[in-house]
């Protein structure tokens, strides 16, 4: 793809009789558009270039059997803010037309948030569920997206309620709400959202289930 763009230049600080000279100038943008499309051409290869974005940037990312269209990751609450220690499990699910179609995410741990469902962790998110375009990725919503979320809540587009009512009726008891979500669902000494529910699928392996029938244990998926 080449981009011309004309212009009538004045010469009469250089000529005598002002004429005027048509300069064509060539911008040659190809290389920056094929390895766009490229990039774009393989949703395969873009999810793939998308999830080790995330793990190049210190995310830890919960692949189970190696599956890239679902997927879990950690998600820390933004500092300076009444989420700020709290560790989420984020769930990712990627549709087959991604980057074309938007990602599904949903918080697997509880969090108190206007915009959040409190029962499925559905995320009330107009970037994701309207206003998505292939050129965002996954880095975008969990460095960009979510942080702002969570410091800028929508109270008037809610799916809490009773988060959003207390909200806007008392802010203070609003955000001491939030951080006792956090102490309750979202801290656990140190150790990782991931690696807490991994834990709790290896006690289930391990027989630490008790079944009078001696049922083979299961464990529900989120």
């Amino acid at each position: 793809m080449i981009i011309r763009l004309y212009f009538l230049y004045p010469l009469s600080h250089f000529d005598l009789h002002s004429f005027h000279t048509l300069f064509c100038f060539t911008i040659d943008y190809n290389f920056w558009v094929v390895s766009e499309q490229r990039k774009m051409s393989s949703p395969s290869k873009r999810r793939e270039m998308d999830v080790m974005k995330l793990m190049m940037s210190d995310y830890i990312v919960d692949t189970p059997n190696d599956r890239l269209n679902e997927f879990s990751v950690e998600f820390h609450g933004p500092k300076e803010s009444a989420y700020e220690g709290g560790v989420w499990k984020v769930r990712v699910e990627l549709p087959d037309a991604y980057p074309y179609k938007s990602p599904s995410i949903g918080f697997v741990n509880k969090i108190f948030h206007p915009n959040v469902d409190e029962l499925s962790g559905s995320v009330c998110l107009d970037v994701i569920n309207q206003s998505w375009s292939p050129m965002f990725d996954l880095l975008n919503i969990f460095e960009v997206f979510l942080p702002q979320l969570l410091l800028y809540p929508n109270p008037s587009d809610p799916l809490n309620g009773d988060a959003a009512s207390l909200m806007m009726k008392d802010k203070k008891e609003y955000e001491e709400k939030v951080k006792e979500y956090c102490e309750r669902y979202a801290k656990n000494n140190g150790k990782s959202a991931v690696e807490e529910d991994e834990s709790g699928e290896e006690d289930i392996s391990d027989g630490n289930y008790s079944s009078s029938d001696d049922e083979i244990p299961g464990r529900a998926e989120l």
